[in-house]
């Protein structure tokens, strides 16, 4: 009697650890999160390989999870990088990159020692500026300025060019430093370094040893998962990018545990929860890379589609979720209203969130390739919670990282599918 009791128990519990996931896999999340922000992928950029081997993983991942496919699709890219010498002094002061400076993603790199010129810019007047800046002492100078100052006066481009007399711009941004890959894809004349203010305040002379290396015909690729569903006449499709920013010198990267590694855990999640609980549609998982340097692995799949886009009844893509900002940011394609309204009338019954924000429609993430393909979707990225300062800045970490919206976007996205 005892031995068939042991018996039934051990079934029980096998039976327990092999049941189908009910809702989300939290603590799946968070290791997906902490392996992809961790220092063996170097901030999953295009230099060392990260990204690629990030990729590696994840389609380990989905196999593990139980899909029924996984493909990769490559692509190429010319990408600008930083993984050499990235070391700065200011007036003797060695200063440390991506805290007190950072380069913009299409700058050369730039060697050598620098007079500063600062502008005043509480009483701009550009003509003094142009004369000050034809003195001998300021040739090759580089001019230290706002960055938001310099944007929003047209009175700065001709000192861009080729033939102007100085030899770069030192922009400042308020701390902490951010770091880009946006406009990567091209090489400039002169260099652009970011700074915090405290940083370059009152200093009157720079030395600078920045290695940059062009990346011509880059190999990345995109992971695609697929869940088959009972009919295969249209499916819903699960998006969200892996790469980040890589690295800024050889010491110093970008772990983007919520830009975005946060979103790429939550669709691999999702494919096991899919895989698990066999769904009426077709389910595509698709990690894309490429998409910090200008949303280029998604571009190239909207143009390559591995099912035809037309045949997708609606897109999710999960962009920095990782974060506690109770009202969830949207954007929605025109095709994605009826949606959307749907994402509403959900979220009104079952109060995820205290509301959506739905913003407008921008190229500021994967979704928008296929919302110009016509295509319904919808973009869920949560702004403004207290994780949002760690955005494009090596302290978005695991350590850093925000996990309570994760569980409402899964179980809002579950809901929609359900019913819509």
């Amino acid at each position: 009697m005892k031995k068939t009791c042991f018996l039934l128990s051990v079934a029980f519990l096998l039976v327990a650890c092999t049941s189908s996931p009910k809702g989300p896999n939290l603590k799946h999340y968070k290791e997906i999160v902490k392996e992809l922000s961790s220092e063996k992928y170097q901030g999953r950029g295009y230099a060392r390989d990260g990204a690629n081997m990030a990729g590696q993983y994840l389609e380990q991942e989905f196999k593990n999870v139980g899909v029924d496919e996984v493909v990769c699709q490559p692509f190429i890219i010319d990408i600008n990088t930083f993984c050499g010498n990235m070391e700065m002094w200011a007036d003797g002061k060695k200063l440390t990159p991506g805290v007190d400076f950072a380069m913009r993603e299409y700058s050369p790199g730039v060697h050598g020692e620098f007079t500063l010129y600062h502008v005043d810019t509480l009483n701009f007047d550009a003509e003094k500026m142009y004369a000050d800046l034809a003195k001998p002492e300021y040739d090759e100078c580089l001019v230290v300025c706002d960055f938001w100052f310099m944007y929003n006066h047209p009175e700065f481009k001709p000192l861009h060019k080729k033939d102007s007399s100085v030899g770069g711009f030192i922009q400042t941004w308020t701390s902490p430093i951010k770091f880009y890959k946006a406009y990567g894809s091209r090489v400039i004349g002169k260099p652009i370094v970011w700074i915090t203010p405290e940083a370059i305040e009152g200093v009157k002379n720079v030395k600078l040893d920045v290695d940059n290396e062009w990346l011509q015909d880059y190999e990345l690729f995109n992971v695609i998962a697929k869940v088959n569903g009972e009919r295969h006449d249209s499916c819903f499709v699960f998006t969200a990018h892996y790469d980040h920013l890589g690295n800024l010198g050889r010491d110093v990267y970008y772990p983007g545990a919520n830009d975005n590694a946060s979103g790429t855990a939550t669709i691999v999640t999702l494919a096991e929860y899919y895989a698990q609980n066999k769904p009426e549609y077709d389910m595509y998982f698709i990690a894309f890379s490429g998409e910090d340097s200008g949303l280029n692995g998604s571009l190239y799949y909207v143009d390559n589609p591995t099912v035809p886009l037309n045949q997708i009844r609606y897109l999710f893509n999960i962009d920095m979720i990782g974060d506690n900002n109770l009202v969830q940011y949207c954007e929605a394609s025109d095709e994605g209203n009826r949606g959307y309204a749907l994402l509403e009338e959900i979220n009104g019954e079952k109060h995820y969130f205290e509301a959506l924000n739905r913003g407008e429609l921008a190229a500021n993430s994967d979704h928008y390739p296929f919302a110009e393909h016509h295509v319904p979707c919808v973009l869920f990225e949560n702004e403004n919670g207290d994780a949002f300062k760690y955005y494009h800045t090596i302290y978005d970490t695991y350590e850093n990282g925000i996990f309570v919206t994760y569980e409402p976007i899964f179980k809002l996205i579950t809901d929609f599918v359900e019913r819509y």
